[in-house]
């Protein structure tokens, strides 16, 4: 019994102090920072042929914790799950392609805007669909728990539409729109045109969006030191050019919002 219980204490002991080192990642004046990804959200943050994690606020994210003094990791997480992911201190910062909404503002602390987006039905070049009316009485398809998601909700097409169906991610929608299992898949902008230039004329965009928006970071409710710290950061990009850049590597122009 006796060894049992030094056994058990010795392994209470190593649980906490895991648990210690991964919540005080987040915190102001930490080394690290542990930020939760889509690994298929391109052109924001996705695997290139490598298997690499890549894209545009995955360079963002990089140069910010550079400036900031700060080694950075990128975990792919369950995009619904990303709040719950970070709250638990799984992870310090939710960072791709993540839309600003009341909603989220109340669960998450959020930077000012860097990028704006709409959603937006991507359908194939050979839909004789043009615009939104266009998609009653027809299936579409969105990511789960995204803002896309909110989008529909909020226009009059919801409700005449065939149905709908969620996808854990874009690849798996755009892949059944590809096969006409669905007539339209609502998106965002930056994502739709990243695949339109990549299969030319394999789709196009409905004349219509849903929804403006704006991307911005997340971070734990009550962390504000990391907020300021980090929101300097991106200030310091955007007066030194290194936003620009970035931009323009992945867009072709500077479309960081000052």
């Amino acid at each position: 019994m006796k060894k049992m219980g030094l056994w058990m204490v010795t392994a209470m002991a190593a649980i906490l102090l895991l648990a210690g080192c991964s919540s005080s990642n987040g915190k102001a004046g930490s080394s690290k920072l542990v930020i939760g990804i889509d690994d298929k959200f391109a052109p924001m943050g996705f695997r290139d042929d490598n298997n690499e994690i890549v894209g545009f606020d995955i360079d963002y994210a990089r140069a910010a914790a550079e400036k900031m003094g700060k080694e950075v990791t990128f975990q792919p997480i369950d995009w619904s799950a990303k709040e719950s992911e970070l709250n638990s201190g799984r992870i310090d910062m939710i960072w791709n392609g993540y839309t600003i909404t009341d909603e989220r503002k109340e669960k998450v602390l959020f930077t000012k805007p860097y990028l704006e987006n709409s959603q937006v039905v991507v359908v194939l070049t050979s839909s004789p669909l043009s615009k939104l009316e266009d998609l009653a009485g027809k299936e579409i398809g969105l990511q789960s728990l995204s803002s896309a998601a909110d989008a529909l909700d909020a226009n009059p097409i919801k409700d005449k539409v065939a149905g709908i169906s969620e996808y854990p991610d874009n690849v798996l929608a755009l892949t059944d729109l590809k096969t006409s299992r669905l007539a339209g898949v609502v998106i965002d902008e930056v994502v739709a045109r990243y695949y339109m230039s990549k299969e030319p004329g394999t789709f196009k965009l409905l004349d219509e969006s849903l929804a403006p928006e704006q991307y911005g970071v997340g971070i734990k409710k009550g962390n504000e030191a990391l907020l300021d710290e980090l929101q300097k950061a991106l200030d310091t990009m955007n007066s030194d050019g290194t936003a620009a850049e970035i931009s323009t590597k992945w867009f072709g122009e500077n479309k960081v919002l000052n």
